[in-house]
């Protein structure tokens, strides 16, 4: 009778963990779940808060880029950051010849490898505070710490919040950031 007891008990405290664990790793950005089994690309399409950067990639032909093997960290503007832009910014860069220039600021968002929050946070403390890093554009971005939250610093001065850090996604990781990145121009 103990052992059936124990055993019971050693396989609902297996479910349970194994159900915590599963739920762990899926996170909610823009009332959607991100499968980290899915693509960039397949968990973006899911969140009401980046539909204006879906468009974004769709209009830029960069689909099947940040669908490839990668992995790429990308810090991901919402549609509330894309807002914050001038009037008539986003409009302007959809349009077909501004493709180049879409595509631009885009990959400015966009770093190689999968990098969580604490390769970043790891980053600024041995960068004495800030971590200075290359985007696919060939851009800079600078990470930094402030009131425990991640801050990034773009070439123009904009500064950008990590807002939800640490989506994962089978070619790498999204951490949701409040403000658009420019480069310089």
């Amino acid at each position: 009778m103990k052992n059936s007891i124990l055993t019971s008990i050693v396989a609902l405290s297996f479910m349970l963990f194994a159900g915590t664990s599963l739920f762990a790793q899926t996170k909610m950005v823009g009332g959607a779940e991100m499968y980290p089994t899915k693509n960039i690309v397949e968990n973006a399409v899911n969140s009401k808060d980046h539909t204006t950067l879906v468009a974004a990639v769709k209009a830029a032909g960069l689909v099947e880029t940040l669908q490839g093997e990668g992995p790429f960290t990308v810090f991901a503007p919402t549609n509330a950051a894309f807002e914050k832009l001038p009037n008539g910014t986003v409009e302007t860069l959809l349009k077909p010849e501004n493709e180049k220039q879409l595509q631009a600021v885009l990959t400015y968002h966009v770093v190689s490898g999968k990098w969580n929050a604490k390769d970043v946070m790891k980053m600024i403390k041995d960068g004495n505070g800030k971590a200075k890093v290359a985007t696919v554009n060939g851009g800079y971005l600078w990470l930094m710490m402030k009131n425990g939250k991640v801050m990034i610093k773009d070439e123009s001065g904009n500064v950008a919040t990590v807002t939800i850090a640490d989506v994962n996604q089978s070619n790498g990781v999204i951490h949701v950031i409040d403000t658009v990145l420019l480069p310089k121009q």
